[in-house]
């Protein structure tokens, strides 16, 4: 077991990603976030409330959305649902998808195609807090990304909200 980023350095990844958003969008009212459940939504509410902090005058919409039933291999696996709570149109918004770490790019895929249902977006962009670069089997690429690092597909990477940490094993 390997740490990727302690406790410290999450916090600043989180920081940084936050701050990286109002750069590129210094009026946040044509911004959404929408988190991926189960895993993506602990990092985009952090997220969230780092940038209530950074602009508390200047609202985002937030969103979780469950990409269940929009994944390729749900016939394979045993998934249980999660709840979508998406309360607003994601018309003409540019989109902030946000999950924990980016590996073959099909919860993405999963997560374009549910999106759709909601409406046609200005623009959809990606945050994650791992990228792992060299193992995608689809061409998509985070636009916000905390660490990029090189892995072998034997090994996992694992966010661990309730220890502030990511280890790779």
């Amino acid at each position: 077991m390997k740490t990727i980023l302690n406790k410290y350095q999450l916090q600043i990844t989180i920081e940084r990603l936050a701050y990286q958003l109002v750069e590129n969008y210094d009026d946040l009212s044509s911004v959404v976030l929408i988190g991926i459940q189960p895993r993506g939504i602990f990092l985009s509410d952090k997220i969230f409330d780092q940038l209530k902090k950074i602009k508390p005058d200047n609202p985002v919409h937030y969103g979780k959305m469950d990409i269940t039933f929009y994944r390729d291999d749900i016939r394979k696996e045993l998934h249980q649902p999660s709840q979508t709570n998406i309360s607003f149109s994601v018309e003409d918004k540019n989109v902030i998808l946000i999950d924990d770490v980016l590996y073959t790019g099909r919860t993405i895929r999963a997560a374009l195609d549910a999106l759709l249902d909601f409406g046609r977006p200005k623009k959809v962009e990606l945050c994650v807090l791992i990228n792992r670069r060299y193992s995608r089997q689809l061409p998509i690429q985070p636009d916000y990304c905390g660490k990029s690092i090189d892995s072998i597909i034997s090994q996992k990477v694992k966010v661990e909200w309730d220890r502030e940490e990511v280890v790779l094993y």
